[in-house]
């Protein structure tokens, strides 16, 4: 068979996925293996690939390719989130560019729209991880809708409202003006902006004088209640009791006092505005002020602030500064950098606003989550998360669940438009609960909670309902075979962003519903930003198309690229040659896939005799590749994937192709390869398939396309389902004498260079040993192209001559030497080893550094010591010898 010159991706990946999922691969079904488990963070249905899914879904698809290789039954569970907020918004821009208007339609009406929307788009984001290579098991995909997976949703409500950790109130919460909905803390992003700290006097009730206070929300002061300053400021001492007027509306509110305040910071007067500020509320309850909320739930200005009515927010900012100037009530203004809350799905500037709203209390159930953590049930990779994790769990709110939207679970509270309000599934089962509760029910009346349950309410499930959407129903005891195998999970990928949002509350879920945690190591990926640090956006502009970098690439390439730069937990670092490096690094192997084929193996096999410079070639990379698994398998077992590509990748291309490949090519006769021995042959082909399998996670297509062209297989006898390596016991000295091995053939090498000379011009080196053989000593006669490698026990007049650690070589030369170049060279080696012996003595001399040194670290430093030494006097003799 001819194989092509240069390897073709988009050819490798349009044969072998297709390949893949028709032989089921992919798909898993409990066994009698030990299971490894992943349930990917789903994306949301709204989503199409970018650069973070990339980063993300690689190192899943690393993780689970080579748990298959290890024997697991690896199952890899793939799927959506619906996103509410996302989708809703979708779908009503949407309906917006046909001229509809959501106001217009019925829920029902609204949510077929959405379906169909659902139905065209939803799954693209899927289609385009198959691009990827992602071997996730596609026919166990689920939807957070789907209909299962919404009634665990509503059983998990009514279970948790039975319990007493669901309630029902109005509280201050986190409004989005533009999506009309609550969301919670943690879907807030404060971003730092400029600001303006307005002062304001508000004149004293009946009398002369001011109350200055300092806000930057001046569009708010129509919906003051009080002010508010410190009991023990003797500024106000004298205002007890009295009221000031509210400019514009020449409203008088009363001057209370209360410790909240800090007399020292601003004025030390406080506008309280309690339907606008979370401490302004609390200060309210206490002081038991009135609650007039002045803006509307889009973010307009309301009747009740009787001034400005209908003008947008940030207009009636501007508006009634230049109001208040204008009528001398302005004092001053400063400009100050100020934190802003932004919705983290629309980046509309979040209102604090008084709402009715369903919350799940926090304390008791979260408990579990974070004695999982800290105990070390649960492992947080990178560890410097424990601590952001703790403090998150240590200070949590009750989470606020309800969203005023119609995509997603309704929540199941029911009305009798008499006060009365019951929990149930279903109308029917309302209907009876109310009845109990109101004996002259109209069942006409009954109407069930407009509102939405939070997407986390749903996705915090994740773990659990993909594999049994009746657990919560049935209890953990009940449940299927399929969580009962696959449960608890093994590894979690995601986001550090979604450490609370999703990670937190999985856990907490978990430990409420089966005791256990959902999954054992949490690996967190960094944030991908641009070579200039910007994290990557369409809004600047700076994220490329992943499908046009798989296009230009190839997936392998894009995987290489991605994970070359990315520590678990660090940002990554993104350029676009990181891809060209991961092509360059496919183009590499298939190169040496194509020398390996293109060998001629002798006929018959007795006509070659297997050079020795090759044996030792085999016997060294045979180490080597045991050292560097073991090491490989190290990285992977600490989660350094990145460590572990490298590793991988040094493997194949520095001490595989570059020096092994080397060793064992057969040498050129009048321009013709010459034969190759049938043992030497059958090793490397042997190599090359143990590499081939380190490589499979990382670089699944070519992988497989090169184990297929390697030799006739059968059907199924594919690397997605070949086993991993096993490692053999590594001989360090021997490992250690070919780098000595690989410095003599580079000194060498240089010679040549320095002195022009043909590589086709054998030489001559002389080792100064009383050894008298090598077991390299063949192959560093063909690596360095040599005519003799000798050794002598005297120093060799008139040659080129250097050190290696403490063994000195001389390289004789037929031509002539140039005494004063070769003086410089000498002296300026000399002046270099002398600056680093200093260095060396320097670090010895120092009482405290040898003192606290671990006894390793000095060993290695007196090494240096004597080898730098050694060295000097090699160099003196040689310079006076010239």
């Amino acid at each position: 068979m001819e194989i092509a010159k240069t390897y073709n991706s988009a050819q490798a990946e349009a044969k072998w996925y297709p390949f893949w999922l028709e032989k089921q691969f992919f798909k898993s079904t409990p066994d009698t293996r030990k299971p490894y488990t992943i349930v990917i963070p789903p994306p949301n249905v709204t989503g199409v690939l970018h650069m973070g899914h990339m980063l993300n879904n690689t190192i899943q698809d690393v993780l689970i390719r080579r748990a298959r290789m290890l024997g697991f039954n690896a199952c890899w569970v793939p799927g959506t989130d619906h996103a509410s907020i996302a989708t809703e918004a979708k779908v009503v821009a949407l309906l917006k560019e046909k001229g509809i208007n959501k106001k217009d339609l019925s829920r029902d009406e609204f949510l077929k729209h959405a379906w169909d929307w659902k139905e065209k788009y939803g799954g693209i984001i899927l289609e385009q991880l198959k691009k990827l290579g992602a071997s996730c098991d596609w026919d166990r995909t689920k939807f957070t809708m789907d209909p299962a997976m919404s009634e665990a949703v509503i059983d998990t409500f009514i279970d948790l409202h039975n319990k007493g950790h669901i309630y029902r109130g109005v509280r201050m919460v986190n409004w989005d003006p533009q999506s009309l909905t609550a969301v919670s803390d943690e879907e807030v992003i404060h971003k730092e902006k400029d600001g303006q700290l307005v002062y304001i006097n508000y004149k004293i009730e009946n009398e002369e004088g001011f109350v200055t206070i300092a806000t930057t929300r001046p569009e708010t002061i129509m919906a003051d209640t009080a002010v508010c300053v410190n009991p023990k400021d003797e500024r106000y001492a004298h205002l007890k009791g009295k009221k000031v007027i509210i400019p514009l509306i020449d409203k008088a509110v009363p001057i209370i006092f209360d410790d909240y305040v800090d007399a020292a910071f601003g004025t030390g007067a406080l506008k309280v505005t309690p339907a606008h500020d979370i401490n302004d509320f609390n200060l309210g309850q206490k002081h038991k002020l009135p609650t007039i909320d002045g803006l509307t739930p889009d973010g307009k200005i309301s009747e009740a602030a009787q001034i400005y009515v209908g003008m947008d927010r940030f207009a009636c900012r501007k508006q009634i500064v230049k109001d208040l100037q204008e009528q001398g009530f302005v004092t001053k203004i400063e400009t100050i950098k100020n934190k802003v809350g932004h919705s983290e799905r629309t980046d509309a500037v979040i209102e604090p606003r008084l709402s009715m709203q369903w919350f799940l209390k926090m304390q008791d159930v979260s408990k579990p989550a974070l004695d999982a953590v800290l105990n070390g049930e649960v492992k947080l990779i990178p560890e410097k998360f424990v601590n952001t994790y703790k403090h998150w769990m240590e200070n949590v709110h009750d989470w606020c669940i309800s969203r005023q939207l119609w995509w997603g679970q309704r929540i199941p509270a029911w009305y009798d438009g008499q006060g009365n309000t019951v929990i149930a599934k279903t109308f029917d089962e309302a209907v009876v609960l109310l009845k109990t509760k109101n004996s002259s029910l109209n069942t006409n009346e009954v109407k069930q909670d407009e509102d939405v349950l939070d997407t986390w309410f749903s996705s915090w499930l994740w773990p659990l309902t993909v594999f049994d959407a009746n657990v919560i129903k049935n209890g953990f005891e009940n449940a299927n075979e399929d969580l009962k195998y696959y449960y608890p999970t093994n590894d979690l990928v995601t986001a550090p962003e979604i450490l609370f949002f999703w990670v937190a509350r999985m856990i907490i879920a978990g430990k409420e519903y089966t005791n256990v945690k959902p999954f054992t190591n949490v690996y967190l990926t960094g944030i991908v930003r641009d070579k200039l640090g910007r994290k990557m956006s369409k809004s600047l502009g700076n994220s490329p198309d992943p499908l046009d970098l798989i296009e230009k690439y190839g997936a392998d390439g894009v995987r290489v690229g991605m994970l070359l730069c990315s520590p678990a937990g660090n940002d990554l670092m993104f350029d676009e040659s990181y891809c060209e490096q991961g092509r360059n690094f496919a183009n590499k192997v298939w190169n040496a896939f194509r020398l390996i084929k293109g060998f001629t193996v002798a006929e018959p096999v007795e006509a070659a005799a297997q050079p020795q410079s090759s044996k030792a070639a085999i016997t060294w990379f045979e180490n080597k590749l045991s050292e560097q698994l073991e090491i490989i398998n190290d990285h992977y077992s600490k989660y350094r994937m990145s460590d572990a590509l490298m590793a991988t990748y040094k493997l194949v291309w520095d001490d595989f192709c570059a020096w092994y490949l080397e060793a064992i090519k057969p040498e050129f006769v009048d321009g013709k390869a010459q034969p190759i021995d049938k043992n030497t042959f059958d090793a490397t082909i042997n190599f090359l398939e143990q590499l081939l399998k380190i490589m499979h996670p990382w670089m699944p297509f070519i992988t497989e396309e090169i184990w297929h062209l390697l030799k006739e297989r059968k059907e199924k006898e594919c690397i997605i389902v070949a086993q991993w390596p096993i490692k053999g016991t590594a001989n360090s000295e021997l490992l250690l004498e070919f780098e000595v091995v690989k410095e003599l053939v580079t000194m060498v090498r240089n010679v040549r260079a320095q002195k022009q000379l043909s590589p086709k011009e054998q030489l001559e080196v002389i080792e100064k040993s009383n050894a008298t053989k090598s077991y390299f000593d063949d192959l560093v006669v063909k690596l360095a192209n040599l005519s003799a490698f000798n050794y002598t026990t005297n120093k060799v007049e008139g040659a080129i001559s250097f050190q290696i650690k403490t063994t000195e070589f001389f390289i004789p030369l037929s031509t002539n030497i140039n005494i004063e170049e070769e003086k410089e060279r000498l002296t300026k080696e000399l002046e270099y080893n002398k600056g680093f012996l200093q260095s060396v003595a320097k670090k010895l001399s120092n009482e405290k550094f040898v003192a606290n040194a671990k006894p390793e670290v000095l060993a290695i430093e007196r090494k240096k010591e004597s080898d730098a030494l050694s060295k000097i006097k090699s160099i003196e003799e040689q310079l006076a010898s010239l």
